[in-house]
């Protein structure tokens, strides 16, 4: 854990250092007071029929330049079959995100969540934890107006765990929005 914490720091003073480099020859600062720098967006979807999904995962985050940002997020997944109990998953995450040219970021996000997984000591039986992941990646962003934004994202998991991520892949991929 230690290690995944030092590596995210890492990245976060590179997409920092960065920022500010480019902040300094970038004659349009973003101006305005705490709240004007402020944005919230996330991702939500809903799923129903045979498979139930619920995704809220909303997020918060400050533009410490026009092109560097970053801020915490939560959570929550609800996933049920049809005649099958349904399961809960949740938690939080930080991201660092930096912005590349005019539409393009990059992105370091961790995050831990919560959720049920195939036990390791007992056949056939499920537990439920914490399962951290660190995601590097990027996407393109496409504005709509002033503040808005829909966001499309490729990030790859650097500590997935084939039996306890709530993720089939290291791959996640995501379209989100941003106010």
């Amino acid at each position: 854990m230690k290690k995944i914490l030092l590596t995210f720091g890492l990245c976060l003073i590179y997409l920092w250092s960065v920022a500010q480099e480019e902040e300094r020859d970038d004659e349009s600062r973003t101006s305005g007071n705490f709240f004007d720098k402020v944005f919230v967006g996330g991702n939500f979807g809903l799923q129903f029929g045979t498979v139930t999904f619920i995704d809220v995962s909303p997020l918060v985050g400050y533009r410490f330049t026009d092109r560097f940002s970053a801020g915490p997020g939560i959570t929550y997944r609800y996933f049920k079959l049809r005649n099958f109990e349904g399961t809960s998953t949740y938690g939080g995450s930080f991201f660092a995100r930096h912005i590349i040219g005019s539409q393009f970021f990059a992105q370091a996000q961790y995050e831990n969540l919560n959720t049920i997984y195939p036990s390791l000591d007992t056949p056939n039986a499920l537990e439920r934890g914490w399962v951290p992941g660190f995601f590097l990646g990027g996407g393109i962003f496409q504005p709509l107006g002033r503040r808005g934004a829909v966001t499309l994202a490729a990030m790859y998991n650097l500590i997935y765990d084939n039996i306890r991520s709530p993720y089939g892949s290291p791959w996640v991929f995501n379209v989100g929005f941003n106010l």
